[in-house]
């Protein structure tokens, strides 16, 4: 869902907030180095297309999803957590942890109007786990921050 090239913190133990930035992508525009492209014609035939959004979701390709309202998030969030406790088995110390979720979730949805809600590109978002967007000051200027569960995430070594 993301990586460690991205600069994120724990949050109380139940969420990691992974800061984005805002960046635009150009799809077809491949540079070979040392080449000098602006010297040359554009070849025939191509077409670039930008796409605009928050670096983490573009590169990470998550898929933007949505709730009607907090009561629905909440549900959906039961269930996300019924499901996992499930999957990690009742006596494990991470399924311990998962009520820490509660309190710095009711922080991060005081906001619930302003959020966007994202899943990964080939999750199933009644049972997937959803990514909370939001903005927020980082060192002095506001930059997009995901807050994905910590309970949830596998890691993976590439």
């Amino acid at each position: 869902m993301f990586t460690d090239t991205y600069k994120f913190e724990d949050i109380e133990d139940a969420f990691y907030m992974v800061i984005g930035k805002n960046t635009t992508v150009t799809e077809g525009n491949i540079e070979l180095a040392g080449s000098n492209p602006s010297a040359e014609e554009a070849v025939e035939g191509t077409e670039t297309s930008c796409q605009s959004g928050i670096d983490v979701v573009l590169f990470m390709r998550l898929q933007e999803t949505g709730f009607g309202s907090k009561k629905d998030y909440l549900t959906y969030m039961k269930d996300y957590l019924k499901n996992l406790k499930t999957k990690l088995g009742a006596d494990t110390k991470e399924a311990e942890k998962l009520p820490a979720i509660q309190k710095p979730l009711i922080e991060v949805l005081k906001n619930f109007k302003d959020l966007q809600f994202f899943t990964g590109e080939s999750m199933n978002a009644a049972e997937g786990m959803i990514v909370l967007g939001d903005y927020k000051e980082v060192d002095g200027e506001e930059r997009p921050v995901l807050y994905f569960p910590k309970y949830g995430l596998l890691e993976e070594k590439l």
